[in-house]
This record gives C-alpha cells, sequence and structure tokens, in this order.
C-alpha cells in the first residue's frame, strides 16, 4: 500500500467536502449518527461489560459511518444497517475489526489508567461511569490535570486509529500493520491534519458565536436548545470528512460498494 503525501491545505479540503456530503444528505447521515451515539450510550449503560463492549465496537462503528459517507458520495441513501457493515460480511473481516476493536479498548483504558496516578480514579470514573460535574469536581487541581493528561495520551492514539478501522475494512489490512499504517499517515501528513483540525475548530467557533449572539436576542432557552444538536450535527460533519482524509492518504483504490 503506497501512502499519498498531501499538502497541508488538503486538511482544509477535507472539511469542506464533509460539510458538503453531509449537505447532501442531512438527516440521513445526522440520523446515522445519532443512532451511533444512541448504540454507545446504551451499552455504556450495562455496568462494566457494556462499556467495554462499546469501545471494542467503536472502530467497527466509525467504519459504518465512513461507508455511509461513501454511498452519499455515490448518490445512493444509506440505510440503518451500514452500521453493522464490516460485522456483517466474512468471518475473517469480523475477527479482524473485533481484534482491532480489542486493541483500541486496551489502549484506551490503559491512557485512563495513568491517569490514576495523578487524581485516584476520579476522572477516569466520572468518564466510565458517567455522574453530575459539580463545582467541587470542577475545581479539583487533580481532576483538572488527570483530564488534561489523559486528553493528551488520546492524541497519539487517535492517530494510531485515524485511518486503522477502513484499512482493515476496506484494504484488508491485518489490524497490527493498520495501526502501524494509520500513524505513519498521519505523521508525514501532519501539516493537512493539523490545518484539518484547525479549520474545524474555526467552524465550532463561527457557530458558537452566533449561538451566543441569537441567545443574546432570543434568551437562554434557545441556547440550551440549540447547543446539543448543533454540536451533534458538527460531529458528524467531523466523522464524514474523516472520510476523505482515508481516501486522500492512500493510494489503493476503494472497493465497490455493495448494490
Amino acid at each position: 500500500m503506497k501512502l499519498n503525501l498531501v499538502k497541508a491545505s488538503t486538511g482544509a479540503s477535507w472539511v469542506r467536502q464533509g460539510v458538503r456530503i453531509f449537505a447532501r444528505q442531512p438527516l440521513a447521515l445526522g440520523g446515522l449518527f445519532f443512532l451511533f451515539i444512541g448504540a454507545m450510550s446504551i451499552l455504556g449503560l450495562i455496568p462494566l461489560l457494556g462499556g467495554l463492549a462499546s469501545l471494542v465496537l467503536l472502530p467497527a462503528a466509525t467504519v459504518g459511518l465512513l461507508q455511509a459517507a461513501r454511498y452519499v458520495e455515490a448518490g445512493k441513501f444509506p440505510l440503518p444497517k451500514v452500521l453493522a457493515v464490516s460485522l456483517l460480511g466474512s468471518a475473517a473481516k469480523r475477527s479482524a475489526m473485533i481484534k482491532l476493536g480489542a486493541y483500541y479498548a486496551l489502549a484506551f483504558l490503559l491512557s485512563l489508567a495513568i491517569t490514576l496516578l495523578i487524581d485516584g480514579g476520579e476522572f477516569a470514573k466520572l468518564y466510565l461511569m458517567g455522574g453530575s460535574l459539580s463545582e467541587e469536581t470542577l475545581q479539583n487541581s487533580n481532576i483538572q490535570l488527570a483530564a488534561v493528561v489523559g486528553t493528551l495520551l488520546y492524541i497519539p492514539l487517535a492517530l494510531l486509529f485515524w485511518h486503522a478501522p477502513a484499512l482493515v475494512y476496506w484494504f484488508d489490512v491485518p489490524p497490527g500493520k493498520a495501526l502501524f499504517f494509520s500513524f505513519t499517515a498521519c505523521w508525514k501528513n501532519m501539516g493537512a491534519i493539523a490545518v484539518f483540525f484547525m479549520t474545524w475548530g474555526a467552524v465550532f467557533l463561527a457557530v458558537a458565536l452566533v449561538v451566543t449572539m441569537v441567545s443574546a436576542v432570543l434568551g437562554t432557552g434557545f441556547l440550551q436548545a440549540a447547543v446539543m444538536p448543533l454540536a451533534m450535527i458538527l460531529a458528524a460533519m467531523v466523522t464524514v470528512s474523516v472520510y476523505f482524509s482515508v481516501r486522500d492518504s492512500f493510494s489503493d483504490a476503494l472497493p465497490p460498494l455493495p448494490n
């Protein structure tokens, strides 16, 4: 598999293409993302095993969202079953995706385990088991530091798994090699990745400013009602735009879409 080196400005192009494709089928892609988040949240409600299962299945579900973006790009309507597409194929491919998910769960839990050394597990407990964010919790310096460290540790994890699910499903790359190729692709195209995140950061900031200005006129009720749906829509657009980063980073042609 040959890695394509792209210009830094390509990162902004990925954002534009993601927004454009989402705008073609906003209800379908938005609905799939809501379904994705809902399924992960429901699994997370099951003590211990549910949270672990949601981590293991995350790469497989991510492939479903990327496949949905391909359907829309091809002028087709993505059905809900696309979210499980990587688990409905051959046994070998399903096994590889589950193995990749196990790697992700292990790496994620290890990154959380490191934060135990900082705050005794308060941040990890809050992240894994949920709960309310009290003022005391927000002002706890140890929890704040643990959150910062956890976020920093997640950055290399995100680079490892950025392209990996697509490489395993679309190109039949073994999970271990997919992680290596994913990190290498992100490292070699770090300029484009940085522009990608900066562009999305600017979009999020612009949306936040607009919502704040409108809420100043209509009241805080509008702010409370709009924040969550807008955040979910923007997150869905980000996921769609990841598809274009995968497509442009490797020279191999994507396999044909099923009819």
